[in-house]
This record gives structure tokens, C-alpha cells and sequence, in this order.
């Protein structure tokens, strides 16, 4: 009775959560109705490939123009036409080998043999990509079905055409849609949250009783807003591709350079990030160890502001709407004018305990390669 109560459980769980996925879908655009779409895509080209192959062609090869229209719906319109052109040249070589074979040498045993080994090989090269496989698949029907008769070869390549122009019919006639502001809005919605935990460390530096397990937390949290990077670079990349064959405009995504811009982001906020990580693990060693209450207040406070300066030109880094290189170079301008203020007063103030000296010594150095990160990154965003 247990197990099936928890086998009921499990069910009713992928139920709801199938549920939710499909209200998701409905609600707006994102991965789920991009998802939903294309299944839907692929079922209606599959049944009008089938039907048009069972009406025209023999039985036999009616079979491979449904299987084509799988190969040539694809998350996007580009990765369709590449996979679908090279599912029709592997499908080339691989009839055309057992053609030959059986021509040369007869349908047999030894034969087969030999079709199979030359068909791996060939299956290997580069120019098939993923479908080198379907060389000797389509070797193995054409030389055992077929008996290498051109006939059947003929109805085979017939097959596979309509599958080809069923699949790439239905993602052109509904193409996929495009996600370029969705993408720029999560580049910003990651530089918001560096910037927000770039103000949080400020005011925990300059707190007369700071959180340690807050602290601790958050360099947790620096694992995840790695992830956070990768998952994100890899949805920019997709919709690069996208963009590529798509008849379908962007919209309100901007210009073509958005989404390189977007991947730069990327890289600079992942540079950004060690830094980051590095202020935050100083700082909770410091304050676990009592060192962060010897540090004085009025470094605490210059070195904060240091802190949100940066936090601001961040922000002006991350932001999905394009951003203004002078005021933006202003920014990162003021940071540094109030590092450069904080190290000069460091190297003029009174002698200081070796741990105290080293603890400004290293959220200083941590300081200046933010600042120069952000400099040089912004940089080479403008010049995407």
C-alpha cells in the first residue's frame, strides 16, 4: 500500500508540474512556449510528411520522410537548415555506397561487411557533423531493403525531400521567436545584483556590528551568480544563432550588435566577479578573525564610498538600454579619484598593526583591479 501511495505521489507531482510548465507557456514568451511551439511544429510537419510519403512513395521508404522532418525542426531556423543539409549529404553517401556495393560485388554477407566499415569511416567526417551516423543507417535500408536498386534509392531520396520541405515549411512559416531584449534584461538583472552586493559589503564594512553569517551567505551565493553567468552566456549564444536565417525581427531588442555587447557583459561581469568574491571572503576572515574591528572608521568610510562608486558605474555597465561612454567613463573616473584619495591617505596615516596593514592592503589591491576590469571591459563593449 506505501508504494503505491508514493506511486500516486510521484504521478500526481509530474502532473502538476507538466501543468505548470504548459501555464507558463501560455501566460508569455520564454523557453516554455518556444518549447510547446516547436513539439507542436514537429508533430503537424511529421503527420504531413508521413501522409504526403504514404500517398506518393512505396511503404517501404515512406517511413524516412517523418524522420527528416524531425532532423530539420531544431531549436533554431539555422541549426534546422545546417542539420537538415547534412542529414541529406549522409543520406547521399550512405545510398550511394550501397548502390555501388551491390552493383560491384552483389548483395552478401561479405558485402554488408565491408558497406558497414567503409560507411563508419566515412560517417566521420567533419562536413556530416552529428548525422555521420545516419551514413550507414541509410547504407543498411538501401543495401537490405532496397537490394542497392536505384528505384528504391530514388523513392529514398523522395522520402527524405518531403520530410526536409515539411520540417523547414513549418519554421519558416512560424519561425521562432526572437529573445534579444529578454537576454540584454538578464545581463542587467545580473549586474543589479553585483551591484547590490558591492553596496552590501560597503555597509557591512562600515557597520558598528556587521553579520557574519550574512557575509557568509553571500559567499555562498558568489557560486551561484557564477552559474547564473554561464547559464546566461550559453542563452545569448542560442539566440545569436537564432538571429542567423530568421525571418522574424527582434523586437525591442535594438540593433544587431545587442547581443555581442551582451556576451561581453558577460565576460566582464565574470572578471568583475572574482574581485568580488575576493572582497567578500577578506572580509569574512577579518571579521571572524576581530581584525575588521581595528580597521578605522574613517578608512571604513572612504573605502565605502569606494565601494558604491563602483557599484554605480556597474550598473551603467549592465544596463539593457545602451549607455552613455562619457557618462559611464565619469563614473568609473569618480571610483577611481576615490581609490587614489584612500591610498594616499593610507600611505600618510600612522603606523598601524601588520594585520590591519594587510587587510587594507588587500580589499585596496581588490579595489584597483575592479575598477581597472571595469575600465578596460567597458572598453571593449564600446567596441563590439
Amino acid at each position: 500500500m506505501p508504494r503505491q501511495v508514493n506511486a500516486a505521489r510521484r504521478i500526481w507531482s509530474a502532473v502538476t508540474e507538466r501543468a505548470d510548465y504548459l501555464r507558463r507557456a501560455a501566460r508569455g514568451a520564454g523557453a516554455e512556449r518556444d518549447e510547446v511551439l516547436l513539439g507542436a511544429k514537429t508533430v503537424l510537419a511529421a503527420m504531413a510528411a508521413w501522409v504526403l510519403a504514404r500517398y506518393l512513395l512505396p511503404p517501404a521508404v515512406s517511413t524516412f520522410a517523418p524522420f527528416t522532418a524531425l532532423v530539420a525542426l531544431q531549436a533554431t531556423v539555422y541549426r534546422s537548415v545546417r542539420d537538415c543539409l547534412q542529414y541529406v549529404l549522409a543520406m547521399a553517401a550512405g545510398a550511394t555506397l550501397a548502390a555501388s556495393l551491390a552493383a560491384l560485388a552483389g548483395v552478401h554477407g561479405w558485402t554488408f561487411g565491408i558497406l558497414t566499415l567503409v560507411s563508419l569511416c566515412v560517417g566521420k567526417v567533419r562536413r556530416f557533423g552529428q548525422q555521420g551516423t545516419q551514413v550507414a543507417i541509410v547504407g543498411f535500408f538501401a543495401f537490405s531493403s532496397g537490394q542497392g536498386q536505384i528505384d528504391y534509392i530514388g523513392h529514398l531520396v523522395a522520402a527524405v525531400g518531403i520530410g526536409a520541405l515539411c520540417g523547414l515549411a513549418a519554421h519558416l512559416v512560424l519561425a521562432p521567436a526572437r529573445h534579444t531584449h529578454h537576454r540584454q534584461q538578464a545581463v542587467a538583472h545580473l549586474y543589479t545584483t553585483m551591484a547590490q552586493r558591492l553596496k552590501s559589503l560597503a555597509d557591512t564594512l562600515e557597520a558598528s556590528d556587521p553579520d557574519l553569517d550574512h557575509l557568509r551567505q553571500w559567499r555562498r551565493d558568489w557560486h551561484g551568480l557564477s552559474a547564473e553567468c554561464g547559464r546566461i552566456r550559453h542563452a545569448i549564444d542560442t539566440e545569436i544563432e537564432n538571429g542567423r536565417m530568421n525571418p522574424r525581427r527582434s523586437v525591442g531588442g535594438g540593433t544587431g550588435e545587442a547581443l555581442p555587447r551582451a556576451r561581453e557583459a558577460i565576460t566582464v561581469a565574470e572578471r568583475s566577479m572574482d574581485h568580488l568574491r575576493s572582497m567578500t571572503r577578506t572580509l569574512d576572515y577579518a571579521l571572524d578573525s576581530g581584525e575588521l574591528g581595528g580597521l578605522p572608521a574613517a578608512f571604513r568610510t572612504r573605502f565605502g564610498a569606494v565601494l558604491r562608486s563602483a557599484a554605480t558605474a556597474m550598473l551603467a555597465i549592465g544596463q539593457a538600454s545602451p549607455t552613455d561612454p562619457d557618462l559611464l567613463d565619469k563614473r568609473i573616473d569618480v571610483a577611481a579619484t576615490e581609490l587614489e584619495r584612500v591610498q594616499r591617505q593610507e600611505g600618510t596615516s600612522p603606523g598601524a598593526s601588520p594585520a590591519a596593514h594587510a587587510l587594507r592592503g588587500t580589499l585596496l589591491t581588490d579595489a584597483g583591479r575592479l575598477l581597472a576590469d571595469l575600465r578596460s571591459g567597458w572598453q571593449s563593449i564600446a567596441s563590439t
